[in-house]
């Protein structure tokens, strides 16, 4: 405790504890704003995978597909959504999680 109050004291000190904890307030806000992007319709999808339509701010590059490869197959994108297919249910969250996703919606079937 006594060395936690001598580092607080110096400027460094304080500025590397407000970075710690705008860091972790931004890992929280991402946490629980995750499941809002979700949309009811995922969560209540038949069978352990689902296909996603995952809207972004902005149009998709590689750095996006490769990021949203780690969850299923990415079969396409489509303005500023990326297809993403084959997605266990249980890692929805970790694939709303990201702040440049705006939504998460089941990707339309053919033909609808």
């Amino acid at each position: 405790m006594r060395l936690l109050r001598t580092i607080l004291k110096t400027g460094k000190g304080r500025l590397l504890a407000a970075l710690l904890v705008v860091a972790v307030g931004w890992q929280v806000w991402l946490s629980v704003a995750a499941p809002g992007k979700l949309a009811p319709a995922v969560r209540s999808a038949q069978g352990p995978k689902v296909n996603l339509l995952v809207t972004l701010a902005f149009p998709p590059e590689r750095f996006h597909v490769l990021a949203f490869q780690k969850y299923g197959r990415v079969s396409g994108t489509q303005d500023n959504a990326v297809e993403l297919r084959g997605v266990n249910k249980a890692d929805l969250t970790s694939v709303a999680r990201p702040y440049w996703v705006i939504k998460v919606e089941p990707l339309p079937t053919e033909g609808a």
